[in-house]
């Protein structure tokens, strides 16, 4: 039986083949930085660089790039309430 009013995204597989090698990249970037600047510059490199792997990963992987806007408002609100309750239990270290 076919469904009416479902479109299917054909992805190419280059596509998906191009973004896994990015973030292998990337993945590369961040266990170089570790060992070779240890700590002066791997953690600003993990905070920068594991949130756009994620991006990338929900983006294409998880296909929300061919999602409806409401959708993609709705993830960016979850992990942006994720970030400030995360940021809210970490402000207690400053007032220790």
């Amino acid at each position: 039986m076919e469904q009416t009013g479902v479109q299917e995204h054909i992805v190419p597989y280059r596509t998906f083949v191009r973004v896994w090698l990015l973030l292998l990249a990337l993945t590369f970037v961040l266990v170089l930085t570790s060992k070779l600047f240890h700590q002066a510059l791997s953690v600003p490199a993990m905070l920068i660089l594991t949130p756009i792997k994620a991006g990338l990963v929900f983006y294409y992987f998880m296909h929300l790039k061919y999602e409806k806007p409401f959708l993609k408002a709705l993830v960016l609100l979850t992990l942006g309430l994720l970030i400030l309750v995360i940021g809210i239990l970490f402000s207690d270290l400053f007032y220790r």
